[in-house]
């Protein structure tokens, strides 16, 4: 069984970075337009905290080195999404970006180590930070739900990249079996959920690939889907959660 879950996990790492290089090209895309359009920096900032806390988990809990280490690359990657992000973005975005930046990256990830460093130990250190690192790997499998409902509204899935979704799914269904084999329910239940959420963003996906809205409707929607992006991704909103 040890064995078996060895290589269900590097299956999982290998996964895993593939996630993390899903959108290479949507922002191959902003370099050359020197624009980020309507694409949202939300997803890769929760993905920059998740994984800088799941690299930190996993040094933290024996056996789990092969949680650390690509999670390790992963900050590494969205590290330089969300750098494109402040240097491309429109002025709005780049200072909302900026803000979550420091707010997340930086203050919640330092006070989650230093606090957790500080006041607890052995088991119950590990458990505090399992419960938030599940709880952010289901923003983090969920943050594409924004997506979803632009691409409902403008019935054109230009804005929600397949392969992100595909190895999302991908992603959340190797570590939650990775997950059973180690009994890791931290890291089983979140990625049980975000398989899930994959299917679904999927599903979306074929539904409307082949959708031709016409130009008006494409721009009311586009209207719709950014007033209600302003809505559900506000920084007070995200703070509350």
């Amino acid at each position: 069984m040890e064995g078996l879950s060895f290589y269900i996990g590097v299956v999982g790492n290998i996964i895993s970075v593939l996630v993390f290089l899903s959108p290479i090209r949507t922002f191959v895309r902003i370099v050359k337009n020197r624009s980020t359009e309507e694409f949202e920096s939300i997803p890769y900032i929760c993905t920059l905290l998740s994984s800088g806390l799941w690299t930190y988990y996993g040094i933290i809990r024996p056996g789990s080195y092969l949680v650390a280490t690509v999670n390790g690359f992963g900050v590494l990657v969205e590290a330089i999404y969300v750098v494109l992000f402040l240097i491309f973005a429109p002025a709005k975005m780049k200072a909302k970006t900026a803000v979550l930046l420091v707010v997340l990256d930086g203050g919640f990830l330092a006070a989650m180590v230093l606090g957790t460093r500080l006041a607890l130990e052995g088991d119950t250190r590990i458990d505090v930070l399992g419960f938030v690192c599940a709880g952010l790997n289901i923003i983090m499998y969920g943050s594409p739900l924004v997506a979803m409902k632009t691409v409902v509204t403008m019935k054109s899935v230009e804005y929600m990249p397949f392969f992100l979704s595909f190895f999302l799914f991908l992603n959340g269904g190797i570590w939650a079996f990775y997950a059973l084999l180690v009994g890791d329910y931290f890291l089983g239940v979140p990625n049980g959920i975000g398989c899930l959420l994959g299917t679904a963003q999927l599903v979306l996906y074929m539904m409307y690939r082949n959708s031709k809205a016409s130009k008006n409707n494409r721009l009311e929607g586009l209207e719709e889907g950014l007033e209600h992006h302003q809505h559900l991704i506000s920084p007070s909103d995200r703070d509350i959660e």
